[in-house]
C-alpha cells in the first residue's frame, strides 16, 4: 500500500465560500457531472482536466477548485464518481465509511474499483467529446486513486494531494508525469509511505515532484481552512503546484 484507507480525516474540513460557475451536466448512462469550462479568451484549446473528487464529491469546495482550473484555462470536469451517494462533510460521525466504500449507504451502491472505473472513463470520454485530446488527472484523497489507475485511459499527466487507498502498483504503473501535494501530518499518506512512493516513482523513470506542506493536515488541498494563514497558504500553493506541473507537462509537450 502506498497510502492507507480512508479514515475520519478524509471527510472533516471547512465548506468553502463562493458561487461555483459551472453547470451540472449529465455524461453518457446518466451519470451526474459538474463541467466548469474555460473562457474562450484564455482556454487552453485541446487541453483539460479530469477531477477525481473526495468523498464528498461535486460540492462546493471541489466546484469552486475546478472553477479555478478552468481559470486558468483548463476545462474541467468532475464526474461524480459516488452515482449520487457521496458523504457530507463534517457527517463522519453518522457513517461507518468503510462500510459505505463496500456497500454504499443504502447497501447497494458500492464505491470500489469495479463500479468507479467505469465512470471515470465515461469522464475522459465525455472531456474527448468537448475536443479535449490531451487529458491531465487531478486527484484529491479518495479521487487520487482514480488518476493513477487511468493513465490507460487516456490521462497524460497528473497532480493528486493528499493520496487514500492507493495500491503499490498503482502508483508504479501510472505512465505520465506526476506531481503530489503532501501534508507534514497526515495519517493517510504517512512518512513511511511517502517514502516509499519516491522509491516507486524513482524506479518509473517519469518525471515527477512530491512537494511536502508544513503546518497541514490530510486534506489541506481541498478543506482546508482558509482564516488561518497556514492552511490558506499551503492550499493556494498547492493549486499553484498543480498549475505549474500542467503547464509544463501538458502545455508544452
Amino acid at each position: 500500500m502506498a497510502s492507507n484507507p480512508p479514515r475520519s480525516c478524509c471527510v472533516v474540513g471547512t465548506l468553502h465560500e463562493g458561487v461555483p460557475k459551472g453547470k451540472l451536466i449529465k455524461l453518457d448512462g446518466g451519470i451526474d457531472a459538474y463541467l466548469s469550462t474555460a473562457s474562450d479568451k484564455n482556454v487552453n484549446k485541446g487541453i483539460g482536466i479530469l477531477f477525481a473528487p473526495e468523498a464528498m464529491g461535486i460540492y462546493p469546495n471541489s466546484q469552486l477548485l475546478a472553477d479555478s482550473f478552468a481559470a486558468k484555462g483548463y476545462t474541467t470536469l468532475i464526474p461524480d464518481v459516488f452515482n449520487g451517494d457521496a458523504v457530507p462533510l463534517n457527517k463522519f460521525a453518522t457513517i461507518d465509511l468503510m462500510s459505505w466504500l463496500t456497500k454504499g449507504s443504502n447497501g447497494n451502491n458500492p464505491h470500489t474499483t469495479e463500479y468507479v472505473d467505469p465512470i471515470i472513463v465515461a469522464g475522459i470520454k465525455a472531456l474527448r467529446q468537448l475536443g479535449i485530446h490531451r487529458i491531465g488527472g487531478v486527484g484529491y484523497c479518495f479521487g487520487a486513486k482514480y488518476v493513477l489507475r487511468h493513465s490507460k485511459s487516456g490521462i497524460d499527466a497528473a497532480f493528486i494531494a493528499h493520496p487514500s487507498f492507493v495500491e503499490e502498483d498503482e502508483l508504479a504503473s501510472f505512465s505520465g508525469p506526476l506531481s503530489i501535494a503532501a501534508a507534514e501530518t497526515d495519517s493517510i499518506f504517512t512518512t513511511t509511505m511517502r517514502h516509499k512512493s519516491e522509491d516507486i516513482l524513482i524506479k518509473s523513470g517519469q518525471p515527477f515532484q512530491i512537494n511536502l506542506y508544513s503546518g497541514v493536515e490530510h486534506g489541506f488541498g481541498i478543506r482546508g481552512d482558509p482564516s488561518v494563514k497556514l492552511q490558506k497558504f499551503a492550499k493556494e500553493q498547492a493549486f499553484s503546484q498543480a498549475i505549474i506541473w500542467f503547464d509544463e507537462f501538458l502545455l508544452k509537450t
